[in-house]
């Protein structure tokens, strides 16, 4: 690898070469120069990877010599090195775009270790994030073969997601690894909810199963309706953990994070099956059951969620036995967006205000249907990237400042995630079987048993059933579901995509973060 060039520019260059000897014998090459032309004539030839500048060099000043050396080249690293310890000229210079600054005298040593952390900032990260994640690799191995609990696989999960994290920061060649073990985790957890699925539904929250997607608000949103200020119940549809971690500094700027939790998303891990569980507080086929005309099955016509705010009214009446002052507030558009971002503090003398916003769910169905969004979120970590601009520009981000501004609590949470699907799997159904591809609800099914988990008496697990031989199948781990016609074709057009309906990590295990005002 070719020596990294630096170029220092001093006035009183001669005094410096014991510090040039020492970068000299530590493999650099320096270039000395003694004033601000030269250094900006040496920087147009080309061939520096750093920048070394005294701020009080006669002639062209160091921050002039800087701002000239920026309309060269943007991003080459320039350290600042001076006497003079005025705090505007640190200012100045920070605002000027410096890798660092050093105050004279300087040490041989504090200009290495600059130097590391400029250039070799992102081998060292990388370095380091291999080797703790080798050191790590084999705890989660063990971990993922032990019979572990609900919660377990939940910690479990979001040390998977810190890790592809830290992994997505370098350039370590542990991203392959780390994608295999992620795949045997999601195998094994798999199995896992299989086993125990039917316990968990016909369950209460405990030991035995976790907080789902039907006892949701009841076990975390009504305590803290029994707190004496307005709460708000923020569900950003399909938001899987790691996009929260993503997003998380940018709430942390205005919220303080009282507790980062996580529940089951039921199945189907779909729109219409676990929000309306959530709102209504009980399982579809309760839902079904309790409101007839409201609940709509896969086969039939009409909008599947349009009755959330019905069945969330319905929930705080069987709990209170008394009006809750609530709102509840949907956004689709970017418009609705900005109306709720202009029109937030309507809601502060509300008991509680529910705000459900569907951009992620947008976002992933768009990602299937147009190739500019494929390639702009060609794999995890640019879902996230693409998950955080959307955030950080979005009404809701806006909103959230003006909330923070007052003594409210905030519930953040979502309905389900998502799964980057990889594996095709053939099946085969009439006319009436539902069209999503990771899960399909049907009569006549015909499919490869070992890709699904089959239930076949939906009641067992509270799902309706829409006719006397509904089959329900859920797409296991990166499976999804295509129809031998057209096979080729579909198969491309829906690999690499994100969805949602099946059984996953990614897809059931979902964030619950409660939020107060700092």
């Amino acid at each position: 690898m070719a020596a990294i060039t630096i170029l220092w520019a001093d006035d009183e260059i001669d005094l410096l070469k014991p510090s040039i000897m020492f970068l000299e014998n530590k493999g650099y090459k320096v270039i000395p120069v003694t004033n601000g032309k030269d250094a900006i004539d040496k920087v147009t030839a080309k061939g520096i990877d750093v920048v070394f500048l005294d701020e009080s060099m006669p002639g062209l000043t160091g921050l002039e010599t800087l701002q000239r050396i920026k309309e060269i080249n943007q991003h080459l690293p320039c350290v600042m090195i001076t006497k003079n310890e005025e705090e505007n000229l640190m200012e100045d210079a920070i605002g000027s775009q410096i890798a660092d600054y050093l105050i004279k005298p300087v040490k041989p040593q504090q200009i290495l270790s600059t130097l590391k952390k400029i250039i070799d900032n992102s081998r060292l990260i990388t370095e380091k994030t291999t080797s703790n994640y080798q050191q790590e690799f084999q705890k989660l191995f063990m971990q993922i073969q032990e019979h572990m609990n609900f919660n377990e696989w939940a910690e479990l999960y979001k040390k998977l997601i810190y890790w592809e994290m830290e992994l997505d920061k370098s350039d370590s060649s542990m991203k392959q690894i780390f994608e295999s073990q992620k795949e045997e985790a999601n195998r094994e957890f798999n199995k896992f909810v299989i086993k125990n699925y039917k316990t968990w539904v016909n369950t209460e929250p405990g030991d035995n199963a976790p907080v789902m997607s039907h006892n949701l608000l009841r076990q975390k949103l009504v305590p803290m309706l029994k707190e004496n200020k307005p709460t708000f119940l923020i569900l950003i549809d399909n938001l899987r953990y790691d996009q929260w971690k993503a997003i998380q500094p940018m709430v942390m700027e205005n919220f303080r994070v009282d507790s980062e939790e996580s529940f089951y998303a039921i199945l189907p891990t779909a729109t219409q099956y676990a929000r309306n569980a959530i709102f209504a507080g009980m399982m579809p086929a309760d839902i079904q059951k309790q409101f007839p005309d409201k609940w709509k099955n896969d086969d039939d016509e009409g909008g599947k969620n349009l009755f959330e705010a019905d069945f969330l009214e319905a929930f705080l009446k069987r709990t209170f036995h008394e009006p809750i002052k609530h709102q509840y507030v949907k956004i689709t558009n970017h418009r609705d967006g900005e109306l709720l971002e202009n029109n937030i503090s309507n809601y502060y003398n509300n008991k509680l205000t529910v705000i459900v916003y569907n951009f992620v769910d947008m976002l992933s169905h768009a990602r299937t249907e147009m190739e500019v969004l494929k390639e702009l979120a060609s794999d995890e970590a640019a879902y996230r990237s693409l998950s955080v601009s959307w955030f950080d520009h979005s009404p809701l981000q806006n909103a959230l400042k003006k909330l923070a501004e007052k003594d409210v609590n905030v519930l953040l949470t979502t309905d389900h995630g998502t799964m980057r699907v990889q594996s095709p799997s053939r099946c085969i159904g009439d006319r009436e079987t539902t069209t999503n591809i990771r899960y399909k609800n049907g009569r006549n099914l015909n499919f490869e048993e070992k890709d699904v988990y089959t239930v076949r008496e939906p009641e067992s697990i509270g799902l309706p059933k829409s006719r006397l031989s509904s089959t329900y199948i859920f797409a296991k781990e990166d499976k999804y579901l295509v129809y031998p016609n057209n096979y080729n074709h579909f198969v491309n057009f829906y690999k690499n995509t994100f969805q949602h309906g099946g059984i996953s990590l990614e897809e059931m295990i979902v964030p619950l973060i409660k939020l107060s005002s700092k």
